[in-house]
């Protein structure tokens, strides 16, 4: 019972995600105002993780969500292969005007003392239409599922997505599987889906079904309501806000039984002191702080979640457990787009106190 958790042996999904796919249009340092030409990333912060987990850690991954049938979901779908996850989708036709969509998220990079912009288009997002019912979770965890998870940008989408999250939690929590939810609070989203109010009642019906959570303190604070201590903190990488919150986070979610996030100084837009801390199972854990050149920061604290859920599944010591995520997470910001490029050789050498000297 590491973690206070009894985590499956085996399964032929070993992590499980829900939540929206969507492409985001990079032009670089160039402002979007300024902009000739942009990347195309596919993201999404809960596919995210399963790419992650799927590519660097080498787990079987997958992900149920919504695609639409043209080109940019068939692009979508090609790059999901790619990361070797494996879709259970929700299919929409598109009319070819008006939609459904695979929803754009814009965002261009900054660079030093301008600050990274990003903006949104998810109008007619097929992944909002989703629903309890669009998902065959009893043929999906009949297969055998160890761990299943959602976040706070796909709740924020529609009425019915946060009620599509608890069907899959509360048939994941029926075959065995581990729940972890990333709080990830974004004004801008809740703001069209009914303000704070609406958040708050919503994410905690959610996280009643929760084992694992990620947020930091305005993610607990704004998403759950949950009131923080008065602590004097030093920078943004003193973790005593963040412990001083948990008595009350685990007082009205008992059910939790870790919550972990990353700590960020952000001294420019390319130049970020990095950490991350969690409480699991009654035990505070603090990573050692690094000091990161950004290339790209979108993915980061997706990338820390990755590692930190591979390690549980791994039955890796907690210790180990935030290093292996706050090693991933910090070398996710060195690669363009959301989702990794390293090796697991490369997370654990970096875990383990590697530094960025040439390897011949």
């Amino acid at each position: 019972m590491k973690y206070g958790l009894e985590i499956l042996e085996d399964g032929a999904v070993d992590f499980l995600s829900m939540g929206a796919l969507i492409h985001r249009l990079d032009p670089g340092i160039i402002p979007f105002h300024k902009a000739s030409e942009c990347k195309i990333h596919v993201s999404g912060g809960e596919f995210n993780v399963a790419a992650n987990l799927a590519d660097c850690f080498g787990l079987k991954t997958g992900i149920a969500t919504a695609i639409v049938d043209y080109p940019i979901g068939a692009l979508i779908n090609e790059r999901v292969r790619a990361m070797g996850v494996r879709p259970f989708y929700k299919r929409f036709e598109h009319d070819g005007v008006k939609g459904p969509n695979m929803a754009t998220v814009f965002s261009d990079r900054g660079l030093g003392a301008r600050a990274p912009v990003v903006f949104y288009n998810r109008s007619n997002e097929a992944a909002a239409m989703l629903k309890p019912g669009d998902i065959d979770w009893g043929e999906i965890f009949s297969q055998g599922v160890r761990w299943f998870h959602s976040g706070g940008i796909f709740a924020a989408l529609s009425e019915t997505t946060a009620e599509a999250i608890i069907e899959g939690m509360k048939a994941a929590k029926s075959a065995g599987a581990i729940v972890s939810f990333d709080l990830n609070y974004r004004a801008k989203l809740w703001k069209i889906s009914g303000g704070l109010e609406r958040a708050q009642e919503t994410l905690r019906r959610i996280v009643e079904n929760v084992d694992v959570l990620v947020g930091n303190e305005e993610d607990l604070q704004k998403g759950l309501g949950v009131e923080g201590q008065e602590v004097e903190k030093e920078s943004k990488l003193d973790p005593s806000a963040f412990f001083g919150m948990i008595d009350n986070v685990v007082g009205k979610f008992p059910n939790i039984k870790v919550v972990a996030t990353t700590l960020r100084e952000v001294h420019s837009t390319n130049n970020h002191s990095w950490s991350a801390v969690a409480w699991i199972n009654g035990e505070t854990h603090v990573a050692p702080t690094a000091e990161l050149n950004v290339h790209d920061r979108v993915g980061g604290g997706d990338g820390f979640a990755s590692g930190l859920i591979y390690s549980m599944l791994s039955g890796l010591e907690p210790a180990e457990a935030i290093k292996m995520g706050w090693a991933h997470g910090a070398l996710l910001t060195t690669f363009p787009g959301d989702t990794t490029m390293a090796t697991l050789e490369q997370v654990k050498a970096f875990a383990a106190g590697g530094s960025a000297r040439i390897q011949r």
